[in-house]
């Protein structure tokens, strides 16, 4: 009892969430304060209820689904940016989401240019010693640390089609990615954005990093966009591209788009083609929570029982209080609507495609493990390399990414205003 009364007293104290919800800033209305539920007495605790609507939403989450989007992601290999397979992706993602109904799908094009790396100059031991107890982002690493990086060696991987498949490289020039629209019935001129990244590298199929995460931006899509679904603000879903190569493609939607935010094109037509953003959720590497890495640098086979879902923010951005916020709305939606993994919130949030955003909209990030602390010092063995096959993966896998769905699904919901109307258009 002691434990669960002290989780009531940090999400009511930092989200307020089972408390009375707050205010919405008249800077940003609707952007966090989720909308009232309803909320039962049990001791001396308070347990809010699930909106029965948005629990039906949730019900449409399945986990053949969702595998079966991953599975059909790794048909195009690791989908490196700047090949042939990577456009083909892309092709594929619009086509599934215009059979969704996720409509109308619409394209950032932009022009990548891969500059020469700077060798790093040599760390003295203070700077390795640092090295040895930080994370990036500004996380405290613990336990045994492992070597990581991303495989560069083709013989590595001996799925000879497979390797096939991966062999084209990057070549510069234009790059596309995809996104569509939930279009919001009162408020479309406010949006929240629900990405993930959906090029990979390693010599692999790039099946957790990041098609754990394309699928579930795209399995939310499905779902939001049935017509028994309407939602008062806008939600977009995109599939970034040039993740691998520094966030280029959310750079680039950053710079093309900030500047557009609420704008009505064309004026008096009540369309709003980059609504005022309220929030950006990134999804990177869903599934592998096995845990700490042994002292030997093995690993257990199976998820391990304490997995949860990691959802994080960057203390040290402009909009650190309010995405912390966000995270723990997003840590209540996972108590209500999430089906067997819980959820923790860190303050680490760091290299994916939620930085670019961080100094502009209260900006998270959903991930299997925390970025600096876990899945850089090694947790995830399969992370840029050829072991990051569909097959790798259990069903306790693919369950945890679904759990990271049905989290967003229900805190998204919630803040957009998400309704369940059977038998509506």
């Amino acid at each position: 009892m002691r434990q669960s009364f002290a989780r009531f007293v940090v999400v009511c104290s930092l989200a307020a969430l089972a408390c009375a919800p707050p205010a919405a800033s008249k800077k940003n209305p609707g952007a966090v304060s989720p909308a009232p539920t309803a909320a039962v007495s049990v001791g001396i605790n308070t347990v809010e209820q699930p909106d029965p609507g948005i629990a039906a939403m949730a019900a449409r989450l399945d986990l053949e689904k969702y595998k079966a989007t991953i599975k059909g992601l790794t048909q195009f290999g690791d989908r490196r940016q700047g090949t042939d397979r990577n456009r083909a992706a892309v092709d594929w993602i619009e086509a599934q989401l215009t059979s969704y109904g996720c409509t109308p799908t619409a394209r950032i094009t932009y022009d990548f240019r891969q500059l020469p790396r700077t060798p790093r100059p040599p760390m003295d031991s203070a700077a390795r010693a640092r090295a040895a107890m930080w994370g990036v982002g500004g996380a405290r690493v613990r336990g045994t640390r492992m070597p990581t990086g991303v495989n560069t060696d083709s013989s590595r991987q001996p799925d000879a089609k497979l390797r096939a498949l991966d062999t084209p490289q990057s070549v510069d020039g234009e790059r596309q990615e995809v996104y569509c629209t939930k279009v919001g019935t009162t408020h479309p001129d406010e949006m929240y954005i629900v990405g993930g990244h959906m090029d990979g590298i390693g010599w692999g199929e790039a099946a957790n990093d990041d098609g754990s995460g394309t699928a579930l931006v795209m399995e939310l899509a499905r779902v939001f966009s049935s017509p028994d679904v309407h939602t008062d603000r806008s939600i977009r879903f995109i599939l970034w591209n040039n993740e691998e190569t520094g966030l280029d493609g959310s750079r680039a939607y950053v710079a093309q788009r900030a500047a557009l935010q609420g704008i009505e094109n064309p004026k008096g037509s009540g369309k709003y083609p980059e609504p005022k953003w309220l929030g950006m959720i990134q999804h990177d590497m869903m599934m592998f929570d096995h845990g700490l890495p042994n002292a030997d640098g093995t690993m257990r086979k199976e998820q391990r029982r304490e997995a949860n879902v990691n959802i994080e923010f960057q203390s040290r951005s402009k909009f650190a209080a309010d995405a912390e916020r966000l995270a723990w709305a997003f840590q209540s939606a996972n108590e209500k609507y999430a089906t067997d993994y819980p959820a923790q919130v860190g303050r680490h949030m760091t290299n994916t495609d939620s930085s670019p955003f961080e100094d502009l909209v209260p900006s998270i990030s959903l991930r299997e493990n925390e970025r600096g602390a876990q899945i850089g010092a090694g947790w995830d063995p399969q992370w840029h390399q050829p072991t990051d096959l569909y097959t790798t993966y259990g069903d306790d896998d693919f369950r945890l990414g679904l759990n990271a769905a049905q989290t967003t699904l229900g805190a998204v919901g919630t803040l957009a205003g998400a309704k369940y109307e059977p038998g509506s258009r």
